[in-house]
Formats: C-alpha cells, structure tokens, sequence
C-alpha cells in the first residue's frame, strides 16, 4: 500500500501496518539478507529455525494473518509450493503476525492452520518482531532467499504466482538442485482461497469498530464503547452500512449485547465474508443472511446453507455470500438469533 502502486487501500493498523486488499506491482529484486528469527513467541509444525541454521536453503517468509481475505487468496499458491519443492530443498515459513486481538491467541491460530491444511513450519509473531526485522508493512507478503541467505524477491499483495514460482525454481538450481520440474503448479481454489472477482469488485474492506469504519449511517451516528439500540435507514446506498438491535461499538468489534440484531450492508462484489466470533469463547451464535430480502439459495457462501443459516462457533472470516450470476449493487443483511455475536470487519472478492 505505497502511493506509487495502482491499488485500493485499506486502513493501516496504527502507523505502519497495513492489511492488502488489492496491490498491481512491478517486482524487484533485493539484496539485503534475511535477519533473525529469534523473535517468534512460538512455534507450529517445527521446532524454532534460525537463520543461521536456514544457510543452504532456499527460503520463503509468507507474512500472514489467518483472518486476511488477501492472505487466504494466496494460500493455495504456497501450499503448493511448500510440497511442490519440499524435498528439492525449499523451506516455507509462515510468519503469522496478528491483526485483531483474538489473532494473538496461539489455540486459535493452531485450530485454523489445520483447518486450512498448513504444514510448513509456522513462527509465531505475536510481538511484530519478525515483521520489524524484515521491515515489513503489509499482509500478505512473502520474500524468497537465496542459499547464501540473500533476500532475492519478494511480494507484496496478491498475484505474482508464475514469477514467484520462477524465482524460487532459479534459486534451487542456483543452490545446486538437479532435475527440477519446470512446470507451475495448478490449483484449484474454491470458497474463499477462490480468486476475486477484480472487474466486478466496487466495494473494499470495511472495519466495524468504530475506529476504522466507514459509511456508517445508523442515525445518531456511533456511540463509542457504549450499550445503545440502533436502527437503520429503509434505504441504503452503495458501500454505506447499519444496524439494527441493542449493540456495543468498540474500537476494534461491534458486539450484539441481545438477541435479533441485525447489520445490513450495501456492497457490489461476487463474494461477502465477515470476520466475527462468540463474544465469550465456548458460546455458539446462530444468524440468517439474506441478499435483497431473499434467501442466499445458490448464491450462498461456504458457512452457510440455501437457506441462510449458520453459527459462529469460533473466532475466523466466514464467507457468507458467493454469487453465481450478474454481480449488481446487493443489499446484504445479516439477522444473529443469539446475543453476543462479536463483529470485526468485512472483506469482499
């Protein structure tokens, strides 16, 4: 998210990270060599790797964050390459450095590496260490080093898949590699790893605590960590949004404090995911969505059914919208039939 790129920004988190939502740059190599690993707070599926202990390798650092839409886009790309070249002497780290409070709790970045089929070694990076050691500012972002332990590449946002591949192919030969499969990998990515839909996507990332949102038109505007009742104009208008019920607006999540508020949102995408949790862990929060008053049916994301029903049973982004036809300007509602439903921010693809 620099001025030069052609991009749709985000908000930043504080004053230098910055979550991706659409990044088209020309890439470069860099020659400054990988730094030290020795901040993770933990590990998972390795015991702690070095630097130093990394020389002869090639390496790729993917900076992540397991709520990020931009991040999980790119998923099917590493963890191909991370099996791709696993024995060819390539070694994928995820660096998983947290944007929302929940992010920082290692249970459920473990439950969500699972589910996600992640197997190559992941740093913790509760503390920003590892992403202030690399100087880094954006999510998603990955770097390839060289065997000598040279930074050679990296890449900043979506996209660049066939260089990246390229890249990490020349190192290995480079490092000494015989025999290597020229080929790219393919994937196959459904749900919410499928790629977006960039020509039809008018409506970006949107935070519903009070901090960072944008078009909120409840009347009265928000009240700030305080319990109030809402209510939402008949009639919205593209990328403005509103609730409806007794809520909480906090700086980072808007929390349901009883039971049938709603949020209803104008977007113009093919697909709406919402990153939302139960207010209290162990809690499961049932909730309805509707796409123009109507049941979702085939246009229905993978965490809910045609009818448009789901729960929330854990901290994560659920997709709940997945268009099939004509992507127009969608009034998108979501009705939570239980109390303590804990809302954070709207992604789109």
């Amino acid at each position: 998210m620099v001025g030069a790129l052609t991009l749709l920004l985000a908000f930043a988190v504080g004053a230098t990270i910055k979550p991706v939502w659409s990044i088209r740059k020309q890439m470069k190599q860099v020659t400054s060599h990988m730094p030290p690993l020795a901040g993770a707070t933990g590990w998972l599926n390795s015991e702690p790797l070095t630097a130093a202990g990394l020389h002869g390798k090639v390496v790729l650092v993917d900076f992540w964050t397991y709520t990020c839409i931009n991040w999980r886009r790119t998923l099917p790309y590493i963890n191909a390459w991370a099996r791709k070249y696993k024995d060819r002497g390539l070694v994928v780290i995820g660096a998983h450095t947290p944007e929302f409070s929940f992010e920082h709790n290692f249970g459920n970045v473990s439950v969500a590496a699972k589910e996600m089929k992640i197997s190559y070694p992941i740093a913790i990076d509760d503390n920003y260490a590892i992403w202030h050691a690399f100087s880094n500012e954006y999510w998603p972002a990955l770097y390839i080093i060289d065997a000598k332990g040279r930074i050679r590449h990296h890449q900043f946002g979506e996209g660049g898949y066939q260089e990246s591949e390229r890249i990490i192919q020349q190192l290995l030969a480079e490092a000494g590699a015989k025999d290597l499969d020229s080929g790219l990998v393919s994937v196959d990515a459904r749900g919410p790893e499928a790629a977006a839909d960039w020509q039809n996507l008018q409506s970006s990332e949107n935070y519903v605590g009070y901090e960072r949102t944008e078009g909120f038109i409840s009347p009265g505007g928000a009240v700030a960590d305080q319990d109030k009742v809402y209510a939402s104009p008949a009639k919205l208008t593209l990328n403005q949004w509103a609730l409806s019920g007794d809520w909480t607006m906090g700086t980072e999540a808007t929390t349901l404090n009883k039971a049938n508020g709603r949020i209803r949102y104008c977007f113009h995408a093919r697909n709406l995911q919402l990153v939302m949790g139960p207010s209290t862990s162990g809690m499961h929060v049932r909730f309805r969505v509707t796409i123009d008053g109507r049941i979702p049916g085939i246009d229905q994301g993978v965490d809910v059914d045609s009818q448009g029903n789901g729960q929330i049973t854990v901290p994560r982004m659920y997709q709940l919208i997945q268009q099939k036809g004509v992507i127009v300007d969608r009034l998108f509602e979501i009705e939570f039939l239980d109390p303590w439903a804990a809302t954070y921010s709207f992604t789109f693809g």
